[in-house]
């Protein structure tokens, strides 16, 4: 048997599930272990330079950090076996990949710490155990909840933004709900790149807490079942009796998925268009240097952006982040022939998310040694 790769990861952390996805649904064989694990800060940590998840050491002994590398590293080696051939569909998967992973992060952060006579002790059992067994790790579990609560409100969940977070996030669930009884994937019958980004917060977080859980599996039994389906390894449809076995042909994008992103447009247009005025503003004023770090706890905090969700003033974090995945979908636009590029345009506008195609950081941000910097 080959060497397994390690993924240090953990079962409630949402970036680790687009990773575990993508190893599972790929059959590639990996371990799973905490960041608690000895072998981490001795042997990880100095090659991935910070301590978030996920992280993979592969069998040869490369250290890769963050989901969309650990993807990135196995789709260029293996022929790119879950990104679509089609223009419309290219477009669509990575643009689902930067929503999942960046855009939902509010009714993720909802869902879990404002409902804690429902999932308190779930989600401390997995901050607990997350850890070795030292004196201090009750002291250290608590810092580290209290520090994830707060970044809650830093995400812009608050007592006032509650209500619009709850509506937006059930009317996505319904409309995704509908997309999945009709196909099991985003697009078709196997799982693209945008499916393993979507899958971020709708696993950890979302399908898994006890409370989000319980409400996806009474409102959106279809979206629990694609839940469950992208954790394992075959195509896991037996309730399609004439099932298909790859991306839709012709390039199609199904009519049931521009509903579910013109909901998610009404949030993750106006944040955006807010983040880049601010980071604009911040990069203008300040200039950091090639090689800078862009992204993470070793970047300089660029401050909030607010912007208007359904009458409601939402104020929240400005994220970099958002726009190193975002240069991927419009990476892709640009190098197509523009009779492509027409094509694209007009899914995009009827899904209200023509602006993303265009709203960019004056900088670049690459990677750089396990790092987000600026180009």
């Amino acid at each position: 048997m080959d060497k397994p790769h390690i993924l240090y990861a953990m079962p409630h952390s949402l970036y680790s599930g687009r990773a575990r996805s993508y190893l599972i649904k790929n059959r590639i064989p990996f371990e799973e272990r905490s960041t608690g694990h000895e072998s981490f800060k001795a042997e990880v940590l100095p090659k991935s330079k910070l301590p978030t998840i996920p992280t993979l050491v592969t069998a040869e002994g490369e250290v890769i950090r963050d989901g969309a590398a650990i993807i990135e590293h196995f789709e260029a080696a293996n022929g790119r076996p879950c990104q679509p051939p089609g223009a419309r569909q290219q477009v669509i998967s990575a643009l689902f990949d930067v929503i999942g992973t960046d855009g939902l992060l509010r009714p993720a952060m909802h869902y879990r710490w404002n409902f804690p006579d429902d999932n308190l002790a779930f989600v401390r059992y997995h901050f607990l155990h997350s850890q070795r067994d030292v004196p201090e790790r009750e002291e250290k579990t608590e810092a580290m909840m209290n520090r994830m609560r707060h970044a809650a409100m830093i995400f812009g969940v608050t007592e006032q933004s509650q209500p619009v977070v709850e509506d937006l996030y059930l009317e996505y669930l319904d409309a995704l709900n509908t997309h999945f009884e009709h196909y099991p994937y985003l697009l078709g019958w196997r799982p693209c790149i945008g499916d393993f980004g979507l899958l971020a917060p709708m696993y950890a977080h979302l399908g898994r807490d006890p409370y989000p859980a319980r409400l996806m599996q009474q409102r959106a039994p279809a979206v629990y079942r694609w839940v469950e389906r992208m954790n394992r390894e075959d195509q896991d449809v037996p309730e399609c009796f004439n099932a298909g076995s790859d991306f839709l042909a012709n390039d199609e994008i199904p009519e049931t998925l521009i509903p579910v992103l013109k909901i998610l447009a009404e949030d993750f247009v106006p944040e955006t268009l807010a983040a880049a005025d601010l980071i604009n503003s911040w990069l203008a004023k300040h200039q950091p240097e090639s090689g800078a770090v862009a992204v993470g706890r070793l970047a300089e905090a660029l401050g909030t952006a607010d912007f208007t969700l359904r009458g409601e003033t939402i104020t929240a974090l400005a994220q970099p982040h958002r726009f190193y995945l975002l240069q991927r979908v419009q990476d892709i636009f640009a190098a197509l022939a523009q009779e492509e590029q027409v094509g694209v345009a007009d899914i995009m506008s009827d899904a209200g998310m023509s602006v993303v195609l265009s709203t960019a950081l004056t900088r670049r941000i690459v990677r750089s040694d396990n790092l987000e910097v600026w180009d």
